[in-house]
């Protein structure tokens, strides 16, 4: 029997979307109110996706007959994500100079207010690479899944499922055990995603109420470049990428369409980490690939913050008078390269790795983020969007790469017309 349309996930979380943006505009006052709604929506998905990761990522390592295997799939990985972060931040480059949003602002520098972004700048200075590279060690193990750092669980998940491999036999029972633990948490987040249309509704309402649609206005048509790059970028880039693989981008993105929409709504990509890893795996993706690259991907594969960080960049100088020169361009290039890794899992991580970036080049002032403060979170959704558009074709792609790539359940669950159910995917067994 065919699920009635209103019991379909993506169509409750679209007309929930929809409804908070109507009570944002009209009431936000209340509208403002709703703010816990969504908070609450990303902590209870926050709350399972340390033990998801480590299961699926032990249960993956410790399934490979050759280690050597996971130096290889993480080194394709990272190659992978160097190459795609490269082309966006230049694509961002390239719009900003063809488009020239920031034309006819001609800002005093001397007129903006340093206070409204200082916390932002100081947060940008706080974490070198270095530090960024030995924050991946946890404190404890116990401590890695208190805080829910994502790259510290992942460390853990490596090491632990690296001995379990050697343990060999005297490691099955364990082993099976794990496996019977993901199996539950991708359970609970399936009993959680039925709470998406509500956590969308308030995370809306509150945007909405709070910074008021009235505040694109000014800056319309950075918000409009953002979004018409982000969106060619998916779909030519990573469409390019797709066909090459074998699939269609566009089958792909009406595959994951419910996270997408619960993305949207609530503006974090990691609100839909666990369905989307879940999903990977339904689609024919090996379990060891989408444990590995996934994880990894949320916080080195940011196609969307990197577009957004060289076209902001590029506006803020624009719209100050600032004229870059070509060094000064490519120093911005190499540092974003390295900030938009080093603010991961940060909050306000987008906005922050703007602020490193600018403060590398001394004739444009950090206070010119002021600029677009007020429209940041219209900006935040569609940075997270691409990012998870990015990391889901990203595994698939490193999965063809290794021939752990099913092409007959690929082709079969993209072909399928059956409309979204209202329960997230589990993973194949």
């Amino acid at each position: 029997m065919k699920t009635p349309f209103w019991r379909i996930l993506y169509v409750q979380v679209l007309f929930a979307i929809v409804v908070g943006a109507l009570l944002g505009h009209f009431d936000p006052g209340l509208a403002t109110k709703m703010k816990p709604l969504g908070d609450g929506f990303v902590a209870l998905i926050r709350m399972v996706i340390a033990p998801i990761i480590f299961c699926t990522v032990v249960a993956g390592i410790a399934g490979m007959d050759d280690m050597k295997k996971v130096g290889r799939v993480g080194g394709k990985a990272l190659i992978y994500f160097e190459v795609m972060s490269t082309v966006a931040l230049v694509i961002g480059l390239l719009v900003a100079h063809l488009l020239h949003p920031g034309d006819g602002f001609n800002v005093d520098p001397k007129s903006l207010d340093a206070s409204a972004v200082s916390s932002y700048a100081t947060q940008a200075h706080g974490q070198s690479t270095v530090d960024f590279l030995l924050h991946i060690i946890p404190t404890t193990i116990v401590d890695a899944f208190a805080k829910g750092e994502v790259l510290q669980v992942l460390l853990v998940a490596l090491l632990f499922g690296a001995a379990l491999s050697h343990a060999g036999e005297r490691g099955a029972p364990l082993l099976h055990l794990i496996d019977r633990f993901a199996a539950v948490f991708f359970r609970m987040v399936t009993l959680i995603t039925r709470l998406a249309p509500l956590g969308a509704f308030g995370a809306m309402a509150f945007t909405v109420g709070k910074y008021g649609l009235g505040s694109l206005l000014p800056l319309l048509k950075l918000v409009a470049t953002f979004y018409v790059t982000s969106l060619l970028f998916v779909l030519v880039v990573l469409g390019l990428v797709a066909r090459v693989t074998g699939f269609s981008i566009l089958r792909f993105l009406a595959y994951i369409k419910e996270e997408l929409l619960i993305v949207l709504g609530t503006s974090s990509s990691e609100a839909a980490l666990p369905q989307l890893m879940a999903k990977l795996e339904n689609l024919g993706c090996s379990k060891s690939v989408v444990g590995l690259v996934v994880p990894t991907g949320y916080s080195f594969n940011l196609d969307g913050t990197n577009i957004y960080m060289t076209l902001a960049v590029i506006f803020i100088a624009q719209a100050l008078n600032v004229d870059l020169t070509i060094g000064q361009e490519a120093t911005i290039l190499a540092v974003a390269m390295l900030t938009s890794k080093g603010a991961s899992g940060v909050t306000g991580s987008g906005f922050i790795t703007l602020a490193a970036t600018l403060s590398v080049v001394p004739s444009l002032p950090v206070t010119g983020m002021v600029l677009i403060l007020g429209i940041d979170k219209f900006m935040s959704e569609c940075r997270a969007l691409t990012n998870i558009c990015g990391n889901g074709v990203a595994c698939v792609v490193v999965s063809a790469w290794e021939r752990e790539l099913d092409r007959a359940r690929l082709a079969q669950a993209l072909r399928s017309d059956t409309p979204g159910e209202t329960e997230a995917a589990e993973p194949a067994a």
